[in-house]
């Protein structure tokens, strides 16, 4: 395996791009930059200038460090709402349909170009003008769509054809775009070269953020300059568990995905193992420990600790809301062992796609699962909440392992198992990527094809109910994982099939 560095990302080109920045000397958080500004293009239904996330970076010896750069609430303005949030049936297959919600009133503050320039910032060796180069290319002169993406934008053509400007780029012929067929985006090459040259500024003040208050809150929104120029990057400490022997680092409140990650491993650690009776069982009490009150004491102080108290597996189980998860994760490890770990998020997208500035908005806002309280309850500039885990292990000092995942509420379940499937039964990252998932939510047990099928006979014995996926999908999250060996350097990773994730080495 390569000894520069490894790349894991949701599109084979998203991974060389980073592994391209490591090959030239850059380190792992400048390949995860550039590989995050590649995918602009390559998985653009699910990320993009528009969106939000999250970063945590670890470093030998170092503790590691989250970047908050999700989606915040806006209202600083003076705009008063006009439209309310606009429903958008959306088809999975003949059988199964969702309703997403769209339109400017679902739009929320973007932070993925303010996070990116604060990782640099912090950790970055390579200029952005080199780090651009890759993504300037594919939204310049275009990159076949992969089957994955081709799926995601099938299902979500309502959205994506929604307005006039978004069907300039998604229906240039007069449809979605088919598998295999370019997706070109010229004005986001314009954008990141704006970012080179200006810094995330450019977005976020001046003539870029009179472009998109003009244009939501003419639809209704009420998305100002007030609200962008007042987001922040958050610098957080991360939430940790032990587990066999390892310290796992993940996204700390007020996101619920790492909490409720490191729920669960302090769970089966008590249990010492990790079978698909004992994921079953503890994924079980954390949706009982989201029951009354869990969402309005995220932004508790000390809240962290009092959930990860014991007593909390005595709650009583709760239903959670389910959607596709229009997500992608990436992760890159250099030589050194400086690991990041990164997931990004823009919803299914608003619809809304900025004329001349390479934004498609997110419609965090209308999204029913991030939004516990209500449609428009959050105060400006509070952060919306999120299951994203991007998350590090670490063995005594040294980083062993970066990974996170895609999927909505089944981020929490994939990247539980994937760990469980590094540190307890030794797999090897692509086999603890591909290993058949389970997912309990709302009193059904979702599985995969490959997970024991006598362990699901049991379960259903006890009384479980079971639902058996014919082939294994996209619904069961996208995991993207990179591993080092302290004693010998080796790297490795894992690039999740379900979401068409591919693994590169420098």
């Amino acid at each position: 395996m390569g000894m520069r560095g490894v790349v894991a990302a949701g599109h084979p080109l998203t991974a060389e791009a980073g592994a391209s920045i490591l090959r030239d000397g850059g380190n792992a958080v400048d390949a995860a930059v550039a590989a995050v500004m590649a995918s602009f293009s390559l998985e653009s239904a699910l990320t993009g200038l528009g969106a939000g996330g999250f970063m945590i970076v670890g470093a030998p010896g170092e503790d590691p460090v989250l970047l908050d750069f999700f989606v915040a609430a806006p209202g600083h303005g003076e705009q008063e709402r006009r439209e309310e949030l606009l429903p958008v049936p959306v088809h999975f297959d003949e059988n199964t349909s969702q309703i997403f919600n769209t339109g400017a009133a679902s739009c929320g503050v973007p932070g993925v170009a303010a996070g990116l320039d604060r990782a640099l910032e912090m950790f970055g060796s390579v200029g952005l003008e080199d780090l651009i180069t890759p993504g300037v290319r594919f939204a310049r002169e275009g990159a076949p769509l992969n089957r994955e993406q081709a799926y995601v934008l099938r299902i979500l053509e309502p959205i994506y054809t929604g307005t006039q400007a978004a069907r300039e780029i998604y229906a240039p012929q007069g449809r979605i775009l088919r598998e295999g067929e370019s997706f070109c985006y010229p004005d986001l090459a314009l954008a990141l070269e704006r970012f080179a040259a200006e810094g995330s500024q450019a977005f976020y003040s001046g003539e870029v953020a009179g472009q998109i208050e003009d244009y939501v809150t003419d639809l209704g929104g009420v998305l100002s300059r007030a609200d962008l120029a007042a987001y922040e990057v958050i610098e957080r400490k991360p939430v940790s568990s032990s587990y066999l022997d390892h310290d796992v680092f993940t996204n700390p409140p007020p996101s619920a995905g790492g909490l409720l990650v490191a729920f669960c491993l302090t769970l089966l650690e008590r249990m010492g193992r990790s079978g698909i009776g004992e994921m079953a069982r503890v994924m079980a009490s954390a949706n009982a420990a989201r029951g009354s009150g869990f969402a309005e004491r995220l932004e508790e102080e000390g809240f962290e600790s009092s959930f990860l108290a014991p007593e909390t597996i005595d709650r009583d189980l709760t239903s959670d809301h389910d959607n596709l998860g229009s997500t992608t994760h990436l992760c890159a490890m250099d030589g050194d062992g400086l690991c990041a770990s990164v997931t990004c998020s823009n919803g299914t997208g608003s619809g809304l796609v900025v004329p001349g500035t390479g934004i498609h908005l997110n419609n965090m806002l209308g999204e029913e699962d991030l939004n516990p309280l209500g449609f428009h309850m959050a105060p400006p500039g509070s952060r919306v909440s999120s299951m994203m885990a991007p998350t590090i292990v670490k063995s005594g000092q040294e980083v062993v392992a970066g990974l996170g995942s895609a999927g909505s509420n089944r981020i929490r379940s994939a990247v539980l198992q994937t760990t469980a499937n590094l540190l307890d039964h030794h797999f090897s990252p692509q086999e603890a990527v591909d290993a058949g998932r389970i997912h309990l939510e709302g009193g059904l047990l979702q599985a995969e094809p490959g997970v024991d099928p006598k362990a699901l006979e049991m379960l259903e014995q006890a009384g479980q109910k079971v639902f058996r996926w014919q082939e294994k999908n996209l619904f069961f999250g996208g995991v993207q994982v990179v591993t080092r060996d302290p004693g010998t350097g080796r790297l490795d990773g894992g690039g999740d099939p379900r979401r068409g994730g591919a693994v590169v080495h420098a």
